[in-house]
């Protein structure tokens, strides 16, 4: 079962064109199960940017035996924080955001696009999470919460989060954050754990639901490791990313 926290993971159709001097960057997750460590699934990220701007992004979602099941594009030009995506599952599931006349929908499976309505807080998208906290990091860490309004695709609208500091650990290097649903809703539900690296801003650690879905459709709960900084990567990369097949498997085994 979807809940509102379907689609924070942090998180595809054809590659698309952008400037000849964007440069392209390669980064690894590991999702593994976080009561007994053991390996869900992988992402393999490519991100295009311009100087600190990112431009796209391709994510490839693996089984633990290699084989790729879902593929995601990002899309940030119309939108740092609220980027058009698509996330197409082999296993039969597609959602995604775009705009129509210059304005947001979101769908979901076979469900119509719908509209995102006004909010009072910053939309915010998929991978657009990541800008968010890049854009608003002063203000976390000086302890002041940050809501933003993310888009949930399986609901067909956006809803209220906030996310605030949790602190550094001992060295100082490692600083923790918490994302929870504002108002009531948040008394119920689930709470996500971030934690980025103090020096560069890089997300190190995602642990709660995601918007993997295992073979009962129920969302994967996770801890999604990123080990390594990303490293240059070169365009025909990219273009067997878009290119590789997709196939249906099993999840966790």
């Amino acid at each position: 079962m979807w809940t509102p926290h379907a689609a924070v993971a942090l998180m595809l159709c054809c590659a698309i064109t952008v400037p000849a001097h964007a440069a392209l960057v390669a980064m690894e997750g590991n999702a593994r199960d976080p009561d007994n460590h053991r390996l869900l699934y992988r992402e393999a990220h490519l991100i295009r940017r311009e100087g600190e701007r990112p431009v796209e992004r391709m994510v490839l979602y693996r089984c633990p035996n290699g084989v790729a099941f879902a593929r995601k594009t990002v899309d940030y030009r119309n939108s740092a924080l609220a980027p058009d995506f698509e996330l197409v599952d082999a296993r039969g599931y597609r959602e995604g955001l775009r705009r129509e006349q210059g304005k947001p929908v979101v769908w979901s499976g076979k469900s119509p696009a719908r509209g995102l309505g006004a909010a009072k807080a910053p939309l915010v998208a998929d991978a657009g999470f990541d800008e968010f906290m890049r854009q608003r990091w002063p203000q976390l860490i000086a302890g002041k919460p940050q809501a933003l309004a993310f888009a949930v695709p399986a609901f067909g609208r956006s809803l209220p989060f906030k996310v605030r500091s949790l602190g550094p650990d001992n060295s100082d290097i490692v600083h923790h954050f918490e994302l929870h649903l504002d108002g009531l809703l948040g008394v119920v539900a689930s709470k996500i754990r971030l934690e980025y690296d103090n020096r560069d801003r890089r997300l190190l650690h995602f642990t709660g639901l995601t918007n993997i879905r295992d073979a009962r459709g129920d969302q994967i709960e996770a801890r999604i490791g990123f080990p390594q900084a990303p490293q240059p990567a070169d365009a025909q990369r990219w273009q067997s990313a878009a290119d590789e097949p997709l196939a249906a498997c099993p999840l966790g085994r």
